[in-house]
C-alpha cells in the first residue's frame, strides 16, 4: 500500500478543509500542516505519495506557510526521484482571478525540477470564471482548483472526483 502525505498550507482554511476531506478519502493518510506539523524536508522522505496543498496570495504566490520550505528545496535540491505529487489549492475567481491558483504552478514547478512525477491531477478548466492562471497548461489545471467563496456548493464533489481520479492515475489501492 502507499503511503500518502498530504502537506497543506492554508491561511483561511478553505485548503486546510480540503486536505482533511482529502485524508478521509485516502485511506491512511497522513495530513502535515506545513505551520503546526512540518519541520524540515525530512519529512518528505516518509511518503511515496503527496499531495501538496496552497492557497494562493499576492501575485500568484503559495501560501505563506510554504515560503520557508520552499526556500529549502531551492537550496539544497533534495532528490524527489519516485515520488508522485498532485497539487489542490484554494482561490477566489472572481476577486483574484488575474492569478487563480497560479500557486500550483510554481509548487509543480519546484517539485518537478527536484525529479518528482508530478502528472498527476490536472484538473479541467470548465466551470470556472477567471481572468488568469499560472496553473492552466493545455486547457486544464495543474491540479485541483477550489473556490469555497464563489463555488462553495461544488467543493466536496470536486474533492471526491479528483480523489478517485488521483487514486486511478497512481494506482492506489
Amino acid at each position: 500500500m502507499a503511503n500518502v502525505g498530504i502537506f497543506v498550507g492554508s491561511s483561511s482554511g478553505i485548503t486546510h478543509a480540503a486536505a482533511e476531506q482529502l485524508e478521509e478519502l485516502f485511506d491512511g493518510a497522513e495530513l502535515i500542516n506545513m505551520e503546526e506539523d512540518y519541520d524540515d524536508l525530512d519529512q518528505f522522505e516518509s511518503f511515496d505519495i503527496l499531495l501538496i496543498g496552497s492557497s494562493t496570495w499576492g501575485q500568484g504566490d503559495p501560501q505563506r506557510d510554504w515560503v520557508d520550505p520552499l526556500y529549502e528545496m531551492d537550496n539544497e535540491e533534495p532528490d524527489f526521484s519516485g515520488k508522485k505529487v498532485a497539487f489542490f489549492g484554494a482561490g477566489d475567481q472572481d476577486t483574484h482571478g488575474e492569478h487563480f491558483i497560479s500557486a500550483l504552478k510554481k509548487m509543480k514547478d519546484i517539485f518537478s525540477r527536484l525529479g518528482a512525477d508530478t502528472n498527476y491531477g490536472t484538473w479541467p478548466t470548465e466551470g470556472y470564471n477567471y481572468t488568469f492562471s499560472l496553473a492552466e497548461e493545455e486547457g486544464k489545471f495543474c491540479g485541483l482548483a477550489i473556490d469555497d467563496v464563489n463555488q462553495a456548493e461544488l467543493t466536496a464533489q470536486r474533492l471526491t472526483t479528483w480523489a478517485e481520479q488521483v487514486k486511478n492515475e497512481m494506482a492506489i489501492q
